[in-house]
């Protein structure tokens, strides 16, 4: 993929601190250090480091990355370094994809309590795909699946939901068998997920509320009071709450490149911005309501930042979590039972292998296939007299 021509690095440095200073009284610390630190990423503000290609001895200078992970720049190589370690535990089966979403009238609250309602968003829709899972009814089995917090829409508005990536089926309560589903492309029934997600989240709600750990400011400050908080709570718990079920990926090769798509994503790449003038920010976004047209967005960059800063996370809030018996605790060793579990079903049953590219493949040829490796670090001050005698020895020759 070419390089993108605008950054939204580029949009901070030439409108960062103007924004800042009109909305000083609206930032937290964490805008400010989201800020700083994409404007700063791979410049030489932050120095840099000499590589070198570990197979044809191509030379380079690289800036360091700010390595935040809300900075478009810096995702690639986390994503890499997590893939590696994820397709170490694909399953042979086939993989549900599972949505679970917030209604719109609670954005104004999560926003006003992200650390709480994002965790308690986690944990009422990892409950219900476990506990309807284990349903004898349902599956009859005990699952594991990854979870990934997004909070954005195309349009950068605030859109907080879940994706779950499931293996189809799980294995029985004593560990003897595995149990897969009895329809082939069918996992949980939507309508139950729903409902279940709607209550548990409607219970926990409940409980912050009554010990007193939810803020309200602003226009949210009528619903402090018990009597209009329930009547907020009931007005939710008659809408229908939208749980979405994709079709099933067709193998675990198809989950990796998934995943590459989603895990490590921030509200908006720089390869969606189109252009930036007169203090306008022009973006590519898709239309999920009409066949997923591509449409354009201009806004104002005061405007475009707001709804960028919209989606920093809270400092220490995890956003890939793992469920079941995919658990970090015991995750090894589950595998190792289901792995078995289905070799035992099916002998033929085999993961296909999944080439692992380079983490950071030799820029001179790509057809070396050599990594880039750094063998010097060098400080800011360091950097600039390395590039001002690499431009002296050019301008030389």
């Amino acid at each position: 993929m070419k390089r993108p021509t605008l950054e939204v690095a580029d949009i901070i440095r030439q409108t960062g601190n103007r924004f800042v200073e009109r909305n000083r009284t609206h930032l937290a610390w964490q805008h400010l250090k989201v800020l700083r630190a994409i404007q700063n990423c791979r410049t030489a503000a932050l120095g840099g480091h000499l590589d070198r290609c570990s197979h044809c001895s191509h030379r380079a200078i690289s800036y360091n990355s700010c390595r935040n992970r809300h900075c478009p720049k810096c995702q690639t190589q986390a994503r890499d370094r997590w893939l590696a370690a994820r397709s170490e535990e694909l399953l042979p089966v086939e993989y549900f994809h599972v949505v679970f979403t917030l209604p719109q009238a609670l954005s104004a609250l999560v926003l006003q309590n992200k650390s709480l309602l994002y965790n308690l968003l986690f944990r009422a829709s990892a409950e219900t795909l476990l506990e309807t899972a284990a349903d004898s009814k349902h599956l009859g089995a005990k699952i594991g699946f990854l979870g990934i917090l997004h909070t954005w829409g195309q349009t950068l508005h605030h859109h907080p939901h879940v994706h779950y990536v499931v293996p189809a089926g799980g294995f029985s309560a004593d560990g003897s068998r595995w149990i897969a589903p009895e329809r082939h492309g069918f996992f949980l029934p939507v309508r139950v997920l729903s409902r279940v997600f709607r209550g548990k989240f409607y219970d926990g709600l409940k409980r912050l509320f009554r010990s007193h750990r939810l803020q309200f400011h602003g226009a949210l400050r009528n619903l402090a009071g018990a009597k209009p908080f329930c009547q907020f709570l009931r007005s939710l718990f008659r809408q229908d709450w939208i749980v979405y079920a994709k079709r099933p990926f067709g193998g675990p090769e198809h989950v990796l490149h998934y995943l590459a798509r989603y895990t490590h994503r921030v509200a908006i790449s720089d390869h969606r911005l189109l252009s930036f003038a007169d203090g306008n920010v022009t973006f590519r976004w898709k239309d999920y309501a009409h066949g997923n047209k591509q449409r354009k967005m201009t806004l104002t960059a005061d405007e475009f930042l707001r709804r960028f800063l919209l989606h920093v996370l809270p400092r220490g809030l995890v956003r890939i979590r793992h469920f079941g018996i995919l658990a970090n605790r015991n995750r090894r060793e589950h595998i190792s039972v289901c792995r078995r579990l289905l070799v035992a079903e099916d002998p033929v049953r085999s993961l296909p292998d999944i080439d692992k590219p380079p983490l950071r493949p030799c820029w001179s040829c790509p057809l070396c296939g050599g990594t880039m490796e750094p063998v010097e670090h060098l400080t800011s001050p360091q950097l600039a007299r390395l590039l001002a005698r690499w431009k002296r020895s050019v301008d030389s020759s």
